[in-house]
């Protein structure tokens, strides 16, 4: 059971930066696609970024390319999200969520319509303000 724990959400002006973090355990397989997704209430959950925990390879939603850069630490089991050029429609709650389903390619899980991911953590806050 791979259990996921977020941090470093919080307020921000608009412009400015925040790096979430993900710290994962309890993997059982070589390699994972980890994620970052955002929900507002009342609206669908939006992937934001994926990262293969073996490759180090990521894909992103159009909306945060070249804002935001997704990486993990050598033991690939903390996984960030580095967001600068915050916007106030960056404003969500913001969950990690791993799967082993490596074989169909990490970026299938931020298109839309894509399967969901097995583990989620309980997310973290993120607001921006104008």
């Amino acid at each position: 059971q791979v259990q996921l724990v977020e941090s470093g959400g919080g307020s921000v002006q608009a412009g400015g930066s925040l790096r979430l973090s993900c710290a994962a355990s309890g993997y059982h397989y070589p390699s994972y696609c980890v994620g970052w997704f955002r929900q507002v209430p009342g609206k669908e959950r939006e992937g934001v970024a994926v990262i293969h925990t073996g490759s180090g390879l990521t894909a992103y939603v159009d909306s945060v390319k070249g804002r935001f850069t997704m990486s993990r630490d050598n033991t690939k089991t903390t996984l960030y999200l580095q967001m600068n050029s915050l916007k106030p429609e960056d404003t969500a709650m913001y969950f990690c969520a791993a799967d082993s389903r490596t074989g169909m390619g990490c970026s299938t899980f931020v298109k839309s319509g894509s399967p969901p991911m097995t583990y989620w953590g309980q997310g973290t806050q993120v607001t921006v303000s104008s």
